[in-house]
């Protein structure tokens, strides 16, 4: 049984989304401390969140950023917000997806369990078996998502490491938008392009800070291609 943790302050969502989640089997909790939801977490060690944007103390791009300082669960905001830049933030912010109030309980449902496949089920079993990639001193470790270079260590996402697993599955070759966004979510008519983008900003942000700037490249109305040489850098 997976462990879901909403955290909304207002009761009735709260109420609505318990009750939905428990007739579908799952073990729900909804927070309290809305002054440490960090500690919240890190006691219950939930298998995926429902993290509302605006709370009591501090928002929820806060609580996900401190969150992503000791766990990679899968987190799914929810927000009254429409506007493109608070998905773009929830995404920067270290998030996997984003659900608009009001909500359809049928999308709801279809996020939470495409995140908990990706995750823990089906689709996390599918990955290939071997744990670690490496192409010229890059390398990959799934096991603990991290990417490292030149003794330079950066720790990925879930959606940042789908995302470059696909990218180095390919390496050389391009990487269609439709393969990767049906990489990182099951079900595309929910998802915004420019979230796909979103992630390879992030992506490309940590490879530069490990001292790979531009081995991604833009194939314009194509995809994305990893470079196999470093050096050559394509469109930002």
């Amino acid at each position: 049984m997976y462990r879901i943790l909403i955290v909304e302050d207002d009761d009735k969502i709260a109420h609505i989304l318990k009750d939905t989640l428990t007739r579908y089997e799952y073990e729900v909790f909804r927070a309290v401390r809305f002054h440490d939801i960090k500690g919240e977490a890190a006691e219950l060690e939930p298998d995926l969140i429902l993290l509302d944007i605006n709370l009591p103390r501090y928002d929820g791009f806060y609580w996900c950023r401190q969150i992503r300082t000791f766990s990679n669960v899968p987190i799914i905001f929810l927000s009254a917000r429409t506007g493109e830049m608070d998905q773009v933030m929830a995404i920067e912010n270290g998030g996997d997806d984003y659900l608009t109030k009001p909500f359809n309980l049928d999308v709801v449902l279809a996020k939470v369990k495409g995140a908990l496949r990706r995750a823990y089920g089906e689709y996390a079993q599918a990955q290939p078996s071997r744990d670690e990639w490496e192409l010229n001193g890059l390398k990959l470790d799934r096991m603990k998502n991290t990417l490292e270079f030149a003794g330079k260590r950066m720790e990925l996402t879930k959606n940042e490491l789908l995302l470059f697993d696909c990218l180095a599955h390919r390496a050389g070759s391009i990487a269609g938008r439709e393969e990767l966004l049906e990489a990182l979510w099951d079900d595309v008519h929910f998802v915004d392009d420019n979230t796909l983008t979103v992630n390879v900003t992030r992506v490309r942000r940590k490879l530069e800070e490990i001292g790979l700037p531009g081995i991604i490249e833009t194939v314009r109305g194509q995809g994305y291609r990893l470079q196999t040489e470093w050096g050559n850098t394509g469109d930002a």
